[in-house]
């Protein structure tokens, strides 16, 4: 856990890198956004938690939390939920039908729901969060939203990429070390791309340039600033160019052993 940083106007990132054998580092965030009703994006790993609550705590006083927005319910992404609901009694948890489902499943307190319908926006006083579905993703349920006061883009899982070093911003990462992080875990996350058609992946991407994000703050990358145009050609590449195949068990210890060598 590297801790908390201001990555663009009202939005401070909780920051920290996942290992992955073999492949480098995935970084794993979460935010705080400083609206007049305050709002938490996810809510990082359960193995970090005492250093997530910490880097909270020095972001902002959980208690005033008003809203906690969750992208999808995969783990790195609801790792301390119940801690921060704890923490934040006036907090309520914003996610879509189907998310509710998933939190149901997982017996989570389904009164502190607030059910974000089609076509709505989340009011958090002085800005709105307008919902988007990212271009991909790897749960259903996925939501990601603009901020209209700042015209930050959360983009959820997409523009995920691993990693050989952590960075302050993505710009900072070499263009070549960029691409390749960007479309394998792309084919990682998101492996219908391979046979996803091309011309309708580039219409979400283009529904994505239509926003002119001033930044994209992504749960996987660091923040994107001036990059869209460069992200989204990019991923454009991503598409159709079949299933990877997965490591067998054999070469994932080797990997592991490698790596802790």
């Amino acid at each position: 856990m590297l801790g908390a940083r201001q990555v663009a106007p009202d939005t401070t990132c909780l920051e920290s890198y996942f290992p992955l054998p073999g492949l480098g580092m995935l970084p794993v965030n979460a935010f705080v956004i400083a609206a007049q009703q305050p709002v938490l994006v996810d809510t990082g790993l359960s193995m970090l938690r005492d250093d997530f609550l910490a880097a909270l705590a020095e972001t902002i006083d959980p208690s005033t939390l008003r809203w906690i927005w969750l992208s999808h319910m995969d783990a790195d992404h609801l790792g301390n939920l119940q801690q921060i609901l704890d923490l934040a009694p006036e907090a309520k948890i914003v996610t879509n039908f189907l998310g509710m489902g998933k939190m149901a499943l997982r017996e989570f307190d389904l009164s502190r729901v607030h059910l974000l319908e089609p076509g709505a926006t989340l009011d958090a006083g002085d800005r709105e969060l307008f919902p988007v579905k990212p271009a991909y993703y790897d749960a259903p349920e996925t939501i990601g939203f603009v901020d209209t006061r700042t015209r930050v883009l959360f983009s959820a899982d997409a523009f995920g990429a691993l990693m050989q070093a952590p960075a302050e911003e993505a710009a900072a990462i070499r263009p070549e070390a960029l691409r390749d992080g960007l479309t394998t875990w792309a084919a990682i996350d998101a492996p219908w791309l391979g046979v996803a058609n091309p011309e309708a992946f580039g219409r979400a991407l283009a529904g994505i340039r239509r926003f002119d994000p001033t930044a994209i703050i992504s749960g996987h990358l660091p923040v994107a600033i001036g990059m869209t145009d460069r992200l989204l050609e990019t991923l454009s590449g991503a598409v159709g160019r079949g299933t990877p195949a997965a490591p067998d068990h054999d070469s994932i210890e080797q990997l592991m052993a490698r790596d802790a060598a």
